[in-house]
């Protein structure tokens, strides 16, 4: 497994994701974003950040673009937790897809993201071939939400 890792910058972690969070929790989507909520894998304490929730075909998902970092090894951990959109709390399980299956998930996530994350993905993008999606795949987790009714 890869253990590629993005680390945030300050202005990352301390302007943007608490804007895009303290948003998200009072109900306004950013292009899509959700606060996901999810158990330490070693606390058992709920660990917050704010996500995308990727769409495709009616499919939802959630994809790392800075690579392996602690909400994907608690996720892996839990199997699941929670997306939080203002006061609407969906719980949800979550499956990791192998990285054959993550090509058309970052192009998709890429077209839609790019400007926010495209810095992670080492200068593949929405219109690169397949083999490069394919190559950089294992350094991006990607998880599909099955959200609870």
């Amino acid at each position: 497994m890869s253990t590629h890792v993005k680390k945030p910058g300050w202005f990352t972690v301390n302007v943007f994701n608490r804007t895009v969070a303290w948003l998200t929790r009072r109900g306004l989507s950013v292009w899509g974003s959700r606060v996901l909520a999810v158990r330490g894998r070693k606390s058992g304490q709920w660990r917050t950040t704010p996500v995308n929730l990727l769409t495709v075909d009616g499919r939802h998902y959630l994809v790392a673009p800075r690579g392996h970092v602690q909400w994907t090894h608690n996720m892996r951990a839990a199997g699941g937790g929670e997306l939080h959109l203002g006061k609407n709390v969906d719980v949800f399980t979550a499956t990791e897809v192998s990285d054959d299956d993550k090509v058309p998930l970052l192009r998709a996530y890429l077209k839609r993201w790019k400007a926010e994350v495209g810095v992670f993905f080492n200068g593949v993008g929405p219109d690169s071939p397949d083999t490069d999606l394919r190559r950089i795949a294992p350094d991006h987790p990607v998880f599909q939400v099955t959200i609870k009714s």
